[in-house]
């Protein structure tokens, strides 16, 4: 991709999955970058696997950790260009049983995350030479999945978070939100059996998964000077699921 090569970039969740996978992505297109994780365990391990990564630890949902966390990436790298939004959690469980502990853990991780980091960043970029941030929404947040109410909740809400920073930021910073359907990550692996894999595989057109690594790609494009004009909106990343009205079977 253009434009890419020495941009300094961060990607939060980035100890596992779409993460892991688009912190790798960048470093092969030669950016200088750090993941943002709460995992202390799997975050020291990023940099022995994939040399030349910087790994900080913060929880996304405690603003005063990202605020540390985003100064100490930019004191490292001398500057912020690019920003992954990607850190998230799920709990599948019916919406009768959601708790307001269980609610509030997933809107704290997925939309205040996201507004924590996307604001402390947006600040310095404001200021600074701009720069692109890009925010993991999902499919869920534009149909309607059940077991997973408060997760498509705040999915949606990312969405929304994306147009209006789009609109206030513009032109000094762009900022788009990439949506994937179904991926084959650790979270996907712990919540659903082979049954679910294989009977969610039989609906989707393309007939799997995505890889975390072609999501991963979607990130690079978006934030690449390729996409210069691409701002303020979602990109559907699920091989044709909702194309056809088949989300929520």
């Amino acid at each position: 991709m253009r434009g890419l090569k020495d941009k300094r970039v961060v990607v939060t969740g980035g100890a596992s999955g779409i993460g892991a996978a688009t912190a790798a992505r960048f470093l092969d297109e030669g950016a200088k970058v750090a993941i943002l994780d709460r995992d202390e365990r799997a975050s020291q391990a990023i940099p022995n696997q994939m040399p030349g990564i910087a790994a900080f630890i913060a929880d996304v949902s405690d603003s005063a950790q990202v605020h540390k966390a985003i100064s100490d990436i930019v004191a490292a790298f001398g500057g912020l260009d690019v920003v992954i939004n990607n850190a998230g959690i799920s709990i599948r469980h019916d919406f009768l049983d959601i708790t307001p502990a269980e609610w509030n853990q997933v809107l704290a991780v997925n939309l205040t995350g996201v507004f924590n980091v996307a604001q402390t960043a947006a600040r310095y970029m404001m200021e600074h030479t701009g720069g692109v941030i890009l925010n993991t929404a999902s499919t869920n947040g534009i149909m309607g999945y059940p077991y997973y109410a408060d997760y498509n909740a705040s999915k949606a809400g990312v969405i929304e978070l994306t147009r209006s920073m789009a609109l206030e930021l513009a032109p000094k910073v762009r900022v788009n939100a990439v949506a994937p359907g179904y991926v084959l990550t650790p979270m996907q692996r712990a919540e659903y059996t082979d049954e679910m894999l294989a009977a969610v595989n039989r609906k989707l057109p393309l007939g799997r998964h995505a890889a975390p690594e072609e999501v991963a790609a979607l990130f690079a494009f978006l934030a690449s000077d390729d996409a210069a004009y691409l701002n303020g909106h979602v990109y559907i990343i699920d091989g044709a699921e909702t194309a056809g009205g088949l989300a929520s079977r």
